[in-house]
């Protein structure tokens, strides 16, 4: 009697590399893998493109005789140059929270909702409140490492060119750019975003809708951000050149006055016959500035990082308390 043949032996099982990502931030990073390798993408080279920027400019300007001499000694072209060149980046760098509003935040739940993601990651072992918070922090802290990351380079940056920067931080880039500014504002914009996408279902609906209502809050916020702060005020005499204080300061409103301290609006007694009559009847001796100095413009940002926050917060306690009485 013959023994039965060995089986032959089996081939060795392929080793299997364990993922580093499991449950729900693997889902997370393959759903939305796109929108991670854009944002990298960006920081990245924004970050290259402002470090380049930054030892660009200083070159400009030590090969122009800065800090030696004065800036008013420089060659104007050297001058223009550095602030168009940090404006230009600034206001490029503005676009960035609006971006991240309609193309982050307004599909994040809305092509779930639409698709039928949400309801088929719901109804397995996951609970709906988890998921929801694992959503909304991906995505918020993917837009807010993004624009914070280029905010404080930006800022760095503009810090390097030292008096030689934009004089008119208020209504230029720097405010909305630099600082905390930027980062908050694609939080706000991105957490309006998501609740627009809560509401309206649809992926394409929720952007467009993103994009109307994210312009409209980022003009008014614009239109109002000189309210973050008062007004410095400083009176010299009508006629006499403008102190050296106000060199290097945004003007909010132009008066003349009396010695007594009574404003009058600058185009008084402009037309009149005989001005200097008007005005020494008037008893107008002084030119009146009020404006914002440059040691305001960190407060007035930290309030304006505070006043998105608290709005972004609003938002995403609405969205979690509509998703958990609404159906996915």
């Amino acid at each position: 009697m013959t023994a039965p043949a060995p089986a032959p032996a089996r081939p060795a099982a392929a080793s299997v590399r364990p993922r580093r990502l499991r449950g729900l931030a693997w889902l997370l990073v393959r759903q939305h893998r796109a929108a991670l390798i854009l944002c990298a993408a960006v920081t990245v080279l924004g970050s290259a493109w402002m470090l380049y920027q930054r030892a660009a400019v200083l070159d400009t300007l030590h090969s122009a005789g800065w800090p030696a001499r004065s800036p008013d000694s420089l060659a104007p072209e050297a001058v223009n140059r550095v602030r168009e060149d940090l404006d230009s980046f600034g206001r490029n760098l503005g676009f960035l929270p609006l971006l991240l509003g309609v193309f982050l935040g307004a599909p994040l739940l809305a092509a779930d909702r639409e698709q039928g993601t949400a309801r088929l990651v719901t109804t397995q072992s996951v609970p709906r409140g988890r998921w929801l918070r694992w959503k909304l922090c991906f995505a918020l802290a993917l837009a807010v490492l993004t624009t914070g990351i280029l905010g404080l380079l930006y800022g760095w940056w503009w810090r390097a060119a030292g008096p030689l920067a934009p004089v008119d931080w208020l209504s230029g880039a720097l405010f909305d750019a630099g600082g905390p500014v930027l980062a908050a504002t694609a939080l706000f914009t991105t957490s309006l975003g998501i609740a627009v996408g809560v509401v309206a279902r649809r992926a394409t609906t929720a952007m467009t809708v993103t994009f109307l209502l994210s312009g409209a809050a980022l003009f008014v916020g614009d239109v109002y951000k000189g309210d973050l702060g008062t007004p410095r005020r400083l009176a010299f005499p009508l006629g006499s050149p403008e102190p050296p204080a106000l060199e290097q300061v945004v003007q909010v409103d132009q008066w003349v006055g009396t010695a007594s301290g009574r404003l009058y609006g600058w185009g008084t007694c402009v037309q009149d016959a005989s001005p200097e009559g008007c005005r020494a009847a008037r008893g107008i001796v002084n030119s009146v500035w009020d404006y914002f100095d440059a040691d305001q413009m960190a407060g007035m940002q930290a309030g304006a990082a505070g006043v998105l926050l608290g709005l972004s917060a609003v938002l995403v306690g609405s969205v979690l308390w509509w998703t958990r009485r609404s159906t996915l």
